[in-house]
């Protein structure tokens, strides 16, 4: 029977930060020793993180562990989003479990996916759920990410860009003994059970969603044949008078099909507006629009952002067959409390939905999760991936 349990440290010391997190999962998950162990490590412990590694895998007697640095972690209801933090989830019993690790990321995104599936291949099995850990500075996503679905067309998946307190200024993925920035860690899950996930964006669409009539690489110019800044401003209203303000809660929404009349929830993708030039009416983004590309506007706010949560964990919570065993919940850093009112927000609504369920995770720098049957680039979003044993 699949089994599964969280656990969370503050402890300074990374050692029995090590121990009291993996004890906790062990107990919870009803193990004396794991098939496999995530591990999220705050900052704080980066002096130590191969020591605290080494830890977990002697107390969960598996050489299967792997995770990355984290600002900030997620376990058991908890989200600590500052100081010295561990976030272990051990799990065992009818699933086998894969750690991988892969140096260089920087210019060898399509490279470094084909030594992922490379690594991974041998050990697919049934049902494939694929975690990623990767550094967020030396990896440009997109490219890793279309490779890696090519690679392994019918494997489930997620992860995120490992993150860190802002003070060192390196992230960190975690294998084993290996330590390193510039690379990605990970681990395989893989076995007879169910996997049902599902993305939800911290945005709602605000306005009518417009053609791109005139473009130049990254600069949209026009929209339905106005400037393109004109547009904007109409959409944003008030915040038209504080760009600043503006560029850090106004993002670019893109349908996923290409071929799509308008855009609906859970099939739209956001990136970042990077710059205006109001005088010629112009916005700078981080895609290259093309003339006859639908887009619209959406707003990053707490309201939207509950409501888009609540949709996605009820659309989960049916398609669910099983009760889950485990999850995974990979939560975008400009959330939390830097967008809800109250600590935790998240992670409650979690516990609502799937009462019981240990489920682990930390706060990214990018997400990574399926959308519209295709591995995805997602930013500003919550990952949630459960993993259900099927009866007997």
């Amino acid at each position: 029977m699949l089994r599964a349990g969280v656990g969370c440290s503050t402890a300074t010391d990374p050692i029995a930060a090590a121990r009291e997190a993996t004890a906790q999962a062990l107990a919870q998950a009803g193990l004396r020793a794991a098939d496999g162990a995530i591990c999220f490590a705050s900052s704080k412990h980066s002096a130590s993180f191969r020591a605290l590694m080494r830890t977990v895998a002697e107390q969960a007697r598996t050489a299967q562990v792997a995770g990355c640095s984290a600002s900030g972690v997620i376990a058991g209801g908890r989200e600590i989003e500052s100081g010295p933090s561990l976030a272990v989830m051990a799990v065992g019993g009818g699933i086998q479990a894969q750690r991988f690790f892969v140096p260089g990321l920087k210019g060898r995104a399509r490279e470094a996916a084909a030594e992922v599936a490379a690594a991974v291949r041998p050990k697919l099995g049934p049902s494939n759920l694929l975690c990623l850990f990767p550094d967020s500075y030396n990896l440009d996503p997109e490219p890793f990410l279309a490779a890696i679905g090519r690679e392994l067309p019918r494997v489930v998946v997620v992860g995120g860009g490992a993150t860190e307190d802002g003070m060192s200024g390196e992230t960190f993925a975690l294998c084993g003994d290996a330590v390193s920035s510039n690379a990605v860690a990970g681990m395989l899950f893989s076995g007879d059970f169910d996997i049902t996930s599902g993305a939800s964006l911290g945005c709602r669409l605000i306005g009518a969603p417009h053609r791109v009539t005139a473009a130049r690489a990254n600069v949209l110019i026009e929209l339905d044949g106005k400037p393109a800044m004109e547009v904007l401003k109409q959409t944003i209203g008030p915040l038209a008078g504080d760009l600043r303000r503006a560029a850090a809660m106004v993002y670019l929404a893109m349908p996923l099909d290409s071929q799509a009349e308008r855009l609906e929830h859970g099939r739209y993708l956001i990136r970042n507006l990077i710059g205006f030039d109001e005088a010629k009416g112009l916005i700078g983004t981080v895609y290259s629009p093309q003339a006859g590309d639908l887009i619209g506007f959406a707003l990053r706010d707490e309201e939207g952002a509950r409501d888009n949560l609540k949709r996605t964990l009820e659309a989960m919570q049916t398609e669910l067959r099983h009760r889950a065993a485990f999850g995974l919940y990979f939560d975008c850093v400009s959330r939390g409390s830097n967008l809800y009112t109250i600590a935790e927000h998240d992670s409650a609504y979690l516990a609502r939905y799937f009462t019981g369920v240990p489920i682990v995770g930390f706060f990214t720098g990018f997400e990574i999760g399926p959308m519209a049957a295709a591995t995805r680039l997602l930013q500003y979003s919550g990952v949630l991936a459960l993993v259900s044993g099927r009866p007997e």
